[in-house]
């Protein structure tokens, strides 16, 4: 996937299935980010809305409820969340009816209870797999609980360990706060074991959303490379990078082949907008009315054009289109300005 050779259809043509994150694409905190719910009330006139959330902190309902308060109505099932998918692959594994210790809040233990499982918290109980998600509320106390439960290998008899995303870093309205991976890194670091993910960047999650809504032509809307993109493609779905969250022009211009986005856009009131073909002529690469050539192992802005996304676009599709890695080239600081962030 990438963004070369597109015709100037918008990216939301011919899709039947509009597939959302939350944190940092349709809101940060508990605010919705500028221009998301418009923008996404628009595109559902045509084609069924969903979301797809690592977030394991809350479950599908009170989820729906915080997008229709900020104006996008929501039903539960419309939300697949990434304890559905972890209690998914926790059934391949671990009988109905077993005792689970439960690392993270109330959208992993509604879940489990849900699928016919015990809950419990501590390791005394001995749990038939530990379960681990994010909340704000997880501290040492029940790091320690799993670390307990999981210091035998699982290949000399120990239990699974299912992590409902390894996110590094997690959007907050007053900025970006430490994801389920630093928790679920915590305990690897205690117990030397790697954890089995549920949901993205692995397929499961993806799956059921496709599956569930029966869609041939979905498009996946993230604002995280190594996570939401790398997750799509894995999936064969093409995707929108927003840059309203996490990742920034400079990660969009080291992307590796496995996480390139199909669309980049500064907010989403441009999936409505024609999106410009990428035309490459020699060593120049244009998008829009930005150019971007490449000389050996330098980039050079040929010109910046009249929209900042489109040279960040252009500045991407040819840097990726050398297959060299980022560090090869010396890259003007004027390619990754953000003027993007949370407009």
């Amino acid at each position: 996937m990438g963004l070369f050779s597109r015709s100037r259809s918008t990216p939301l043509d011919g899709v039947d299935l509009v597939l959302a994150d939350l944190d940092g694409v349709v809101y940060a905190g508990d605010g919705g980010i500028p221009h998301a719910v418009e923008s996404l009330n628009t595109a559902r006139r045509e084609r069924p809305l969903a979301y797809i959330t690592n977030n394991a902190s809350r479950r599908d309902s009170v989820v729906a409820s915080h997008l229709t308060e900020l104006g996008l109505e929501t039903q539960p099932h419309e939300v697949v969340t990434s304890p559905q998918a972890a209690v998914r692959l926790l059934r391949d594994r671990v009988p109905t009816g077993s005792t689970i210790l439960v690392v993270g809040g109330d959208g992993l233990v509604f879940e489990l209870e849900k699928a016919g499982y015990t809950v419990t918290r501590s390791a005394d109980d001995r749990p038939a797999a530990v379960l681990q998600g994010f909340s704000p509320d997880v501290g040492w106390a029940q790091l320690a609980e799993a670390a307990y439960a999981l210091a035998q290998p699982e290949d000399e008899g120990g239990i699974p360990w299912i992590a409902t995303n390894t996110d590094w870093t997690i959007p907050q309205s007053r900025g970006i706060a430490p994801g389920n991976g630093t928790l679920v890194s915590a305990v690897h670091t205690a117990v030397g074991r790697l954890a089995t993910v549920a949901g993205k960047p692995e397929r499961p999650i993806f799956d059921e959303a496709v599956a569930r809504f029966g869609a041939r032509h979905p498009l996946f809307i993230g604002d995280r490379l190594d996570t939401d993109i790398a997750g799509a493609q894995a999936a064969g779905i093409e995707s929108v990078l927003v840059l309203t969250g996490i990742d920034r022009p400079k990660h969009v211009l080291a992307a590796p082949n496995s996480s390139r986005p199909t669309y980049i856009v500064g907010d989403l009131r441009e999936l409505h907008e024609p999106y410009p073909e990428t035309i490459v002529k020699g060593d120049v690469t244009t998008v829009g009315s930005a150019s971007v050539r490449i000389d050996g192992p330098d980039v050079h802005i040929v010109t910046e054009g009249d929209r900042p996304i489109d040279l960040v676009r252009a500045g991407a599709a040819a840097i990726w289109g050398t297959g060299r890695a980022i560090y090869g080239f010396r890259v003007p600081e004027r390619l990754y300005a953000d003027p993007f962030h949370r407009r």
